[in-house]
Order: structure tokens, then sequence, then C-alpha cells
């Protein structure tokens, strides 16, 4: 996840208009994307998490312009609460760009929370820019859920220890008519998306820092694969180096 600010700079990362891409893989469920930074050994936080954000401004700017070719936006709850972030359109400049893709002012926002643990005193659900949903499961405490359900638009369990995010997304898809679904992290929500075979484009930011430690989480972390053989696999689709950072775009072989 990369913390957010309201004020940037304005370089552009070149981004292929939502139009002229193939939206999604199937008419159920939205087109996924990944969009992270990480340091040039592989972490998107330092061991201790007080280091959560160390792309440059244009990285900023390009999460803004992504956010922007998308319907809703979604992270985890740790996330969320280590960044501070609302996950909002980033500014004027940036709402206009949606409205020239077509699409509405502020995307839907949706949080991840297995346990439902997020903490209510977050600072997104004081922001009230787009519908916000939490998708969570029957291990969320009943007290807690209907804490979240006064905050939220909607909480959707989907699963009773797991999240099911084949069905999370087709209902979003249906309900919410999210064609185009962004994830900016963390390492869990990531890795849970890439053992279901749902991410359908992989956006990376590799920053000039080698950040170290054993247990700094990196952009795919939680359960992972056992085998090699079972590992998501990807090619590189284009890439370009501004400044010092090198911003990747793949997407999954078939």
């Amino acid at each position: 996840m990369k913390k957010t600010s309201p004020s940037v700079a304005q370089p552009r990362v070149r981004l292929q208009h939502p139009r002229k891409r193939k939206r999604t893989p199937s008419a159920s469920r939205p087109f996924v994307l990944v969009n992270m930074a990480m340091s040039a050994d592989g972490k998107i936080a330092s061991a201790n998490r007080a280091v959560i954000s160390f792309g440059s401004r244009k990285d900023l700017a390009h999460l803004y312009e992504l956010r922007a070719t998308a319907d809703a936006v979604m992270a985890g709850a740790r996330t969320i609460e280590e960044a501070q972030a609302k996950l909002g359109s980033g500014g004027a400049r940036f709402e206009r760009l949606r409205l020239k893709h077509g699409l509405n002012r502020f995307s839907v926002r949706i949080l991840v929370s297995g346990s439902g643990s997020i903490d209510t005193q977050a600072a997104i659900f004081g922001h009230h820019a787009g519908p916000l949903i939490l998708l969570t499961t029957a291990r969320a405490p009943a007290r807690k859920l209907k804490r979240l359900r006064e905050l939220s638009d909607e909480v959707l369990l989907c699963g009773k220890r797991e999240i099911d995010f084949g069905r999370a997304l087709k209902h979003l898809r249906r309900k919410w008519h999210v064609k185009r679904l962004l994830c900016e992290g963390g390492g869990e929500l990531n890795d849970a998306l890439f053992r279901a075979g749902l991410v359908d484009e992989l956006h990376l930011t590799v920053c000039p820092k080698i950040c170290g430690g054993t247990r700094a989480p990196t952009i795919s972390d939680g359960i992972g694969t056992a085998l090699l053989a079972h590992a998501s696999r990807f090619q590189l689709k284009s890439s370009r180096k501004i400044g010092d950072e090198l911003f990747l775009i793949l997407r999954p072989l078939p």
C-alpha cells in the first residue's frame, strides 16, 4: 500500500485507457489489477512496519492515475490502518480524469478484514467520498459487525473462515457494477488473489532502496505456494524508467 497525500506532483506514467483494454476476462467478475511499490529487494515496508511508503511523488501520481481508471479500489484492514488510508480520488484533477473515463466521480471503496478486526476509528470511516464496503467472514463477532454495518454501505460475509474472493468479486460486479477493480495490498490480500487466479494485471514500481529484514512484508505474503509449479506465472508487458524508479506492468500467462 502506498501512503496517500492530497497534494501530489503532476508527472505521468503512460496508462492505457480503460475502454481500449479488455476490461474483464469474464462478464461475471471485475478485471482485477494489483498495484504495489516495492524496494529493490521486494519489500513493501520495513521489518517493523515503521516505514510503509518509499515511492516518489511520481509513483504516488501513478497510483492516483490508476485509481482514476477503476470502478473500485480495495485494500486490507491492516494496510488501511497503518497508512491511515481513505482510498480517495486524489483530488479534483483525478476526479476530472475519472469523469473523462466515463466513471463516477468517486470510486467504490472496499475494505477486507477476514476477522472483522479493523479499528472502527480508522480514518477511512470518517471520509465520505464513494460507497464503503467491507468484506469479511463468519469469524467476525456479531457486536463488531453491528458497528461496522453502521459505518459502511454494505458488510458482506463471504465465507466461514476465509474470504471467498471469487464469490465476493461476482457480488461486486452484479450489485455495485464494478467492472474494473484496483487492489492496493497488503501482502496477505494480494496472496489470496494470486492463489485464486484472480489477478489480471500487476503494476509494480521498483524503488532504488534495500530494506532487508526477514520479517519485512513483501507484495505477496500469507499462505503462499509450496511448489514452484503452483506459483502464479506472469509475463512482462511493459517497463518504463522514470528517474530512479522502474514502472513495470505484468500480465498472467495463459
